[in-house]
């Protein structure tokens, strides 16, 4: 395994750009949000605009370009089950100015802009939503630690106690930098190339070391006194709020998944923040579409829904529906989303028509979703006819 370089041989002009990088993406600063979304959506920016054909339905991704991996991937693994062949993209590059055209945007079967809270809502309304870029989970901690894990779903708990009984876990903190290596070479990075493949989206070894390392929380998991696995994540010690930023499993091996050793660190995490003086414990986000397995996934453990802190809290996508076809009505149905409210509330949009269901088994229950609401596809399609 590589060895991180002592950060006192790092010339203090990489050290600061590093700094300056990892804030810039993370922090949740108002003043660096503020000019980050100024910066991010102005006029004279230059923006991707993707348009995806996949299994019969054409999907036009234009703006931030977070959105090409967040959200237009999204919609391709989707629309990929038991598809014949990969999608097709079709890129080019549209301004900020033109951005607030619809008009001059690429023709597809659904389309979405990824851009500032703001100018989404100023799009036009008809067969559109306006929805978050990204969410985050959160718990609480109200000084009782019980508490935190009776918000966990009976069925998490039950299945958690019975598998710590089995494998008798040890968790711990650690500030040994040769965890670090071994926690990023051999379990976190193997774990994100299992779950995301080609599309692994990983945080920098060096930035790792340097602004989460450094000043936050390394854990380990253990089993027969054997690491298995571990977690990093970001301290914030004034505001008392531990993110989850890296974590992973040894080699990203399927058996940890098997055992309920992945599963295991989330709840661990929590019991350790709930006795240790952690206000807020942030699992970080996902997209919002309840169909995505993290939005599942992250709502069993009792936590609450939030726009993020960070830049992407000001961020929107505005999907509009351009074709009624079959294709887009099954997709629409199969993957319910939240979306705002007038009042900028968030709300679980579920489409359906006579003849497809409301997808109720993706359940958006979590505090912070305002209400559900059933969409019927007819009423929500009549601007096309």
């Amino acid at each position: 395994m590589s060895a991180v370089k002592p950060a006192s041989r790092d010339p203090f002009p990489q050290r600061a750009r590093m700094h300056a990088g990892y804030h810039w993406r993370n922090s949740g600063s108002p003043f660096v949000t503020r000019l980050r979304d100024h910066w991010d959506t102005r006029r004279t920016a230059v923006f991707p605009s993707v348009r995806s054909d996949l299994a019969g339905l054409s999907v036009g991704y234009s703006g931030l370009r977070e959105g090409l991996a967040y959200t237009l991937e999204f919609t391709e693994l989707r629309r990929e089950e038991g598809a014949e062949s990969p999608a097709v993209r079709a890129s080019s590059l549209v301004s900020g100015a033109r951005l607030r055209d619809p008009a001059a945007l690429p023709e597809a079967d659904i389309r979405i802009v990824g851009t500032s809270a703001s100018l989404a809502r100023r799009m036009p309304k008809e067969a559109s939503l306006v929805i978050p870029m990204r969410v985050h989970f959160v718990i609480d901690f109200d000084g009782d630690p019980a508490s935190a894990r009776r918000a966990i779903s009976k069925r998490e708990r039950s299945q958690f106690n019975s598998d710590m009984r089995r494998h008798q876990w040890g968790w711990e903190v650690t500030s040994e930098p040769e965890w670090f290596n071994a926690f990023y070479d051999d379990h976190y990075r193997p774990t994100m190339f299992r779950r995301h493949g080609a599309r692994e989206r990983t945080e920098g070894r060096n930035a790792a070391y340097e602004c989460l390392f450094r000043t936050g929380r390394l854990f380990r998991l253990t089993q027969d006194g054997k690491p298995i696995g571990g977690a990093l994540c970001h301290w914030d010690p004034r505001q008392k709020v531990l993110t989850l930023r890296l974590l992973g499993v040894e080699d990203g091996a399927e058996r940890h998944y098997e055992s309920g050793a992945f599963k295991a660190i989330y709840h661990l995490l929590i019991g350790w923040a709930a006795e240790n003086g952690v206000e807020r414990l942030d699992f970080q986000g996902t997209e919002p579409f309840l169909s995505k397995g993290t939005f599942q996934w992250k709502r069993r453990f009792g936590t609450r829904v939030i726009m993020p802190p960070n830049h992407f809290g000001d961020k929107r996508l505005w999907l509009q529906v351009r074709q009624d076809t079959p294709a887009v009505r099954d997709y629409l149905v199969a993957n319910p989303t939240l979306a705002e409210t007038a009042d900028g509330l968030l709300e679980a949009v579920y489409f359906h028509d006579e003849q497809r269901p409301p997808r109720l088994d993706f359940s958006a229950k979590a505090p912070g979703v305002d209400r559900a609401r059933n969409v019927d596809l007819d009423e929500f399609l009549a601007p096309l006819l």
